[in-house]
Parts: C-alpha cells; structure tokens; sequence
C-alpha cells in the first residue's frame, strides 16, 4: 500500500506539474478574445512577465459555466474564496451577455488554441498523457466537489490537445475542491483563507487576498480572528499557523489517493510530460509566477493607483 507520505509527494508533484498546463486558460489571449467575442470587456492587462490576465466578468461567468444555471450565490460558493458580492454582480452581468453553455464552449476554444500556440497541435507524449489522464480522473470521488462533478457532466472534446487540457483542467478542480473541503473542516472562513495562504506562499501581506476582492474591513477582521486563535502573530503565520496550514495541505493530499492508487507507477511518467509542457507554457508567458514575486507588484502597483 502506498503511505500516506508518498501519495502526499506524488499529489503535489502532480499538482505542480498540471497547474500552468491546466490553469493557463485564465491567462490566455486566444481565450481573452473569445470571450471579447461575446460582449465582455478588456482583460485586466498583462502581469509582469506578459501573462494576460482576462477580464474580471469573463473570468467568473466561464469558470462557473461548469455549474450550469446556478446563481451567483451558488458559483461564489462553490469558489469558496472570492467576495461574494464581486462573483454575483460578475455572473448577472455575464449571464445577459451569454449563456453556460456557449462561454464553456468559447473556454475550451481558447484554451486549446492557446496551448496549440504555445506547445503545438500535438506535442510529445499527448495520447500517452491522455490515457493516464483519464486513469487517474476516472475513481475520483464527485460527492463533496461541485466544480469537479460539473466538469465531469461536460462532454470531452474530441480534439486531443482539447481532451487532455479538458481532462487535466478535470483533476485541477478536484483538487481545488478538495482544499476547500480542507479549509472548512480546519474552520477557517472564505477571508481567512486568503490571509494565511499568501503567508505561506511567502507573499507580502494583503498582496494576492485583494485579488479576491475583499475590503480591508473584511480583512482587517479577519486578521484579528487569526490573532486571537494564535495562527497569526501580528499580520504573520505564527509556528503554529504554519503548521495549520501545512496540515490543511496533507489533508488535500490524502484526498488525491485514488488518483495517485489509479496511476500506480506512471505518476513520474505523467509529472515529467506535462511538466515539460508546463515549463514551456511559462517561458511563453502563459502562465505567471502566481505565488510569487510578480502578483505581489502589480497588485502592489494597483493599490497605489488612485
């Protein structure tokens, strides 16, 4: 049986290696102009480094389009992170321009043609990449994992390129889900979140968390909860807030056992293909340094914009 240590390296290997292949349609120009096409507006300008970043309606309404018709109470649930107020007004302005349906499809367009641009029509390793894809989503459980089931209700493109980012796009919000199913059983809020995560990132404070949208209100807040449970000393993690946090990530990781199980010996094999693609997409600017250096300035840059 595999131990709970290696389950927890090979789904953070994983995770590491699929997060730029799966999560660069939020920063895709061939995306951004699809969803132009509808009537959303201009992205939010490029990071440092020249990843585009896609306009703030574009982003909520495509991403909970794997919801269906869901309110806007519902995606902001389901994302767990976001102001809610920002994500409703986002998803009624998106829904009177298009609907569920139409921007999945416009995503997935994006998406792949972002990646044929990137890495090409079929880059080495894709049906190989497929199979294990497919193997490793296949036993993982939708109960608990909203966005992860509404993926799965979407029908797989039947371009390969198409199908293998759709299926990686499959096992990247499973694991969101997982973390959040994660954070809540801790007893940590949708703000609190934000604030301990960009901390353990190594990010300066109130960096990444006003991406989210939140007020200083809120996170003033929610600062002094995180004060007065001990995981926050000042506006840092304490030692026992890291450890908090890391036990948080362990238990996302136990929550990847079945695909990690499902895979057996080819979890290397899976890491390294996609990790040479991942690689590329990030040395053409299609995926940032999101816990980084980079965000942490603009947001940093916007902040001081009148």
């Amino acid at each position: 049986m595999i131990t709970g240590a290696e389950v927890s390296a090979r789904a953070r290997a994983l995770w590491a290696a699929i997060e730029p292949f799966a999560g660069q349609v939020y920063f895709s120009a061939e995306a951004n102009a699809e969803y132009a096409a509808l009537g959303f507006g201009a992205g939010r300008g490029s990071l440092p480094g020249g990843a585009q970043t896609s306009n703030r309606d574009a982003y909520n309404t495509s991403r909970g389009a794997a919801l269906g018709h869901a309110s806007g109470a519902v995606v902001a649930a389901a994302f767990a992170v976001f102001e809610p107020g920002m994500v409703t007004a986002a998803i009624e302005r998106g829904r009177a321009l298009t609907d569920p349906a139409s921007i999945a499809a416009v995503r997935r367009r994006g998406a792949t043609n972002s990646l044929r641009r990137m890495i090409g029509e079929k880059p080495g390793g894709l049906d190989r990449v497929i199979e294990l894809l497919t193997r490793a989503t296949e036993p993982l459980p939708m109960a608990g994992r909203p966005l992860f089931a509404g993926l799965c209700a979407l029908a797989l493109p039947d371009d390969p390129l198409g199908r293998a980012w759709a299926l990686a796009d499959r096992l990247r919000e499973y694991r969101g889900d997982s973390h959040t199913a994660a954070w809540i059983a801790a007893g940590f809020d949708a703000v609190e979140i934000g604030l301990v995560s960009e901390q353990w990132w190594g990010l300066p404070p109130r960096t990444y968390v006003h991406t989210r949208a939140w007020t200083d209100a809120q996170l003033d807040a929610a600062t002094r909860r995180l004060q007065d449970c001990g995981v926050f000393d000042g506006d840092r993690l304490s030692p026992a807030g890291r450890l908090a946090r890391e036990q948080i990530e362990l238990a996302t990781d136990r929550q990847l056992r079945p695909a990690v199980e499902a895979l057996r010996g080819d979890v290397d094999e899976l890491v390294d293909t996609v990790g040479r693609w991942s690689a590329a997409i990030q040395a053409a600017s299609g995926y940032p340094d999101l816990y980084g250096s980079q965000i942490a300035a603009r947001v940093a840059a916007q902040r001081r914009k009148p």
